[in-house]
């Protein structure tokens, strides 16, 4: 049965390293203290400029759809189809893809903690609360954990476990989700639209998610051959034996016919 390991070849090591690193971080004021490198109390400098919001916002917003459509796209014209991913592989990765777009989001428009332009500190009415006291209002707007902007770079982990059969591919593609991930995450940060919690975990959940996804369909595809297998040998099984003294060659010709 396949394993997460064959999904992430460090196994269940590397995932308990990076829950472990995105939990000390929650431990410590690291995300006030870098929302205090961006704003005060005239809010965050960088909330509407070129760069944070048209440049890295807006425009890694349209480059995820862009990758969706080349996603789309490499089903009908596949990169590298000798030695890459099946398509069967490449729809379910893609499935996976769009399932990490809407999960996540969806459990961000039901967070009750604000983002950090909505502090009394930084100009706004909200209080800081850790986004872990569920059930409490922290007297803002709310809807601002995880990072669903972040989503629209970390979702396409999917891609870096379909590609783990050809590794030049899957560096290339861990290293722009990354750089993707990151700069879309600075440009928040500086905004003063997310902390940087919320982008580490809105990463965490796309590439466990992503990682599930593709674990659950190495099974299924697994499943569905070893069925196939049996099902061959059942029916290799079914034939009868030859009956004692006759000939072998009569016998088969008999066998085949309805």
């Amino acid at each position: 049965m396949p394993t997460m390991k064959a999904v992430w070849p460090t196994g269940w090591r590397a995932w308990a390293w990076a829950l472990a690193l995105v939990l000390a971080w929650d431990a410590t004021s690291g995300d006030l203290v870098v929302a205090r490198l961006f704003g005060d109390a005239g809010g965050f400098a960088a909330r509407n400029a070129f760069w944070s919001e048209q440049l890295l916002h807006n425009g890694l917003r349209w480059l995820s759809g862009a990758a969706v459509v080349w996603m789309l796209f490499d089903l009908w014209r596949p990169l590298r189809p000798h030695d890459g991913p099946t398509r069967g592989e490449r729809a379910w990765a893609l499935a996976g893809t769009v399932l990490a777009l809407l999960v996540v989001p969806a459990l961000k428009s039901q967070s009750t903690t604000s983002c950090p332009w909505s502090l009394s500190e930084f100009g706004g009415v909200a209080a800081w609360m850790s986004h872990w006291d569920w059930g409490r209002n922290d007297g803002g707007p709310g809807h601002c954990f995880p990072s669903g902007h972040a989503v629209g770079s970390f979702a396409f982990f999917g891609l870096v476990w379909l590609w783990r059969g050809v590794p030049q591919v899957q560096r290339r593609i861990l290293l722009a989700v990354l750089a993707a991930g990151l700069l879309g995450s600075l440009a928040q940060w500086a905004r003063g639209a997310h902390f940087v919690s919320h982008s580490l975990w809105a990463a965490l959940a796309c590439a466990a998610l992503t990682a599930a996804w593709q674990a659950l369909g190495a099974r299924w595809r697994q499943r569905r051959a070893a069925a196939g297998g049996l099902s061959a040998a059942s029916t290799d099984r079914a034939a009868p034996p030859p009956p004692a003294g006759a000939p072998v060659r009569a016998w088969a010709s008999d066998a085949a016919t309805p």
